[in-house]
């Protein structure tokens, strides 16, 4: 019984495919929209999400190339600085560090440190080609997490859009063949009403 129910319903939804008297022209059309919408979705988002991934992929290597660790030396006390309150700080907080670069120049400058790190630690920072302190590049764990979310969404965007002009062109058929219904109906209504009994 469990698999004449499974054949039924799998001819009731792929009755489009099967020749049967009920399929149109335009059904088989609409099957085959349907059929190049779904693949279009697929290998477009596909390809969409590997580009995107690989510009962020790049992108972020070509950040990271950009910056450099120095080794600084904090300039004050971390724990008698208030913790920041925004909630994107890590649970860290900005004090003043001091460095010297290789031609002898000393720096100073504000970047993000434990909050129970004492004066004289040494911490590490991160500096671009001028000597400015800058954000600290993503981690290997962060850069896959990043390079994954850009693909997925590109993926699903891509994908979304492929499926929602399908959708629309499948309304439009559906209106299409509405109204030819209603044609017909005005067609063969009026006999079928004699034929039955009923007025015209």
């Amino acid at each position: 019984m469990a698999g004449s129910h499974r054949t039924q319903v799998t001819s009731v939804r792929f009755w489009r495919w099967r020749h049967n008297a009920l399929r149109r022209p335009g059904d088989v059309v609409e099957a085959r929209i349907v059929l190049a919408t779904w693949t279009l979705a697929l290998l477009a988002g596909a390809f969409a999400a590997r580009a995107a991934a690989t510009a962020a992929d790049a992108d972020m290597a070509a950040r990271r190339a950009a910056v450099h660790p120095v080794v600084a030396v904090l300039a004050e006390d971390a724990s008698r600085i208030p913790p920041t309150t925004t909630g994107f700080d890590d649970d860290k907080v900005w004090a003043t560090v001091r460095w010297t670069t290789a031609d002898g120049r000393a720096h100073t400058a504000r970047t993000k440190v434990d909050p129970d790190a004492t004066t004289g630690t040494r911490v590490t920072a991160w500096a671009d080609r001028t000597g400015a302190l800058v954000p600290d590049p993503p981690t290997a764990t962060q850069r896959v997490v990043q390079v994954v979310g850009t693909g997925v969404l590109a993926a699903s965007g891509t994908g979304g859009t492929v499926l929602a002009g399908g959708w629309l062109i499948r309304r439009r058929l559906l209106s299409r063949r509405l109204a030819e219904w209603d044609a017909e109906w005005r067609h063969v209504g009026p006999q079928w009403r004699n034929l039955s009994g009923g007025k015209g």
